[in-house]
């Protein structure tokens, strides 16, 4: 019996199909073959349209709402265990449903652990995904966790600036340590946004803790919904003297007016990753891509080798 490593498959849920097609061409292998069948009352079945017994496969998927997406990436974990695949990976970007991780009042469900049950029941061996909204989610996880961090793709563009009198920003405490890890490597100084809350998605007051007069300012965040918050820090950074204001947030999830309160806030630019797709173009937001990182980090889990080098933070 021969005992050679099959190669890899990448397949791609519908909601990640442009991201999928950039990881597999960084990877030198072509995308799998989906068909997915969709039923008049909104039901759908995707089926692999190749073999994938004995090998590795990687399904990749952002699950940001609708729960389609999540539902999607499930049945295809399941149908990759059902076809005899050696190990399947879910590679999700974007992992949806991670604001829930914990019991913050009570009567209320852990979305991102019923999510983690939801993923390893389906199938899963391994899970790969990019800038965690809480790093404890990881342990909500029976199996193999790539958590990648978006400063390998985010800190060469930041160098690339050039920027004199740089300040990494967080928009709240919660993003402190992800604020502190970047001005580390940059060796700037870091300002605090403290805000509190009427309820989600909406701000009753905002204080700044540190100086900005004079500074090139740079917040940065895991992801970024209405955008309210980014955009009011912007705001009062300008008012309270600073030179300029950008934003960096790994995931795009841009709901609402959110395009719109950019389009017009006093942030220089917004710099995302496409683990989600935009849903339209306006000339402040720029995008970098992630797909090199997860197809370096792709081979290295194919050939069992170390994937430490990509952890900047």
């Amino acid at each position: 019996m021969s005992t050679k490593t099959l190669s890899p498959k990448i397949f791609a849920c519908s909601q990640s199909t442009e991201l999928a097609e950039k990881i597999a061409k960084e990877y030198g292998i072509p995308l799998g073959n989906v068909k997915t069948t969709h039923f008049s009352d909104g039901e759908f079945q995707p089926a692999f349209e190749e073999s994938v017994r004995g090998r590795r496969v990687f399904i990749v998927g952002s699950t940001f709402p609708t729960a389609d997406n999540l539902m999607e990436m499930l049945l295809m974990l399941d149908a990759a265990k059902r076809a005899s695949a050696r190990h399947i990976t879910a590679v999700m970007p974007y992992f949806g449903w991670a604001r829930q991780d914990r019991k913050d009042k009570p009567r209320v469900a852990i979305g991102a652990k019923l999510v983690a049950n939801l993923l390893q029941a389906a199938g899963a061996t391994r899970i790969m995904t990019m800038d965690l909204h809480a790093d404890q989610i990881q342990g909500f996880f029976e199996k193999p966790v790539d958590h990648l961090f978006a400063s390998t793709i985010f800190l060469p563009y930041i160098h690339g600036l050039e920027l004199d009198n740089l300040t990494i920003a967080s928009p709240d405490m919660g993003g402190s340590k992800r604020a502190y890890a970047y001005s580390k490597f940059l060796q700037s100084d870091v300002v605090i946004c403290y805000k509190q809350r009427k309820k989600a998605n909406v701000i009753e007051h905002m204080e700044l803790i540190g100086d900005v007069k004079d500074k090139n300012v740079i917040l940065v965040d895991d992801m970024i919904d209405t955008g309210g918050t980014l955009t009011r820090a912007a705001g009062l950074m300008m008012e309270r003297g600073a030179k300029s204001v950008r934003a960096i947030c790994t995931h795009p999830i841009l709901s609402g007016d959110a395009y719109e309160k950019i389009q017009n806030s006093q942030l220089t630019e917004l710099i995302v990753s496409d683990t989600i797709p935009l849903k339209k173009q306006v000339s402040k937001i720029k995008v970098v891509s992630c797909a090199a990182l997860f197809a370096d980090v792709m081979h290295k889990v194919q050939s069992n080798t170390s994937i430490s080098d990509q952890f900047l933070m």
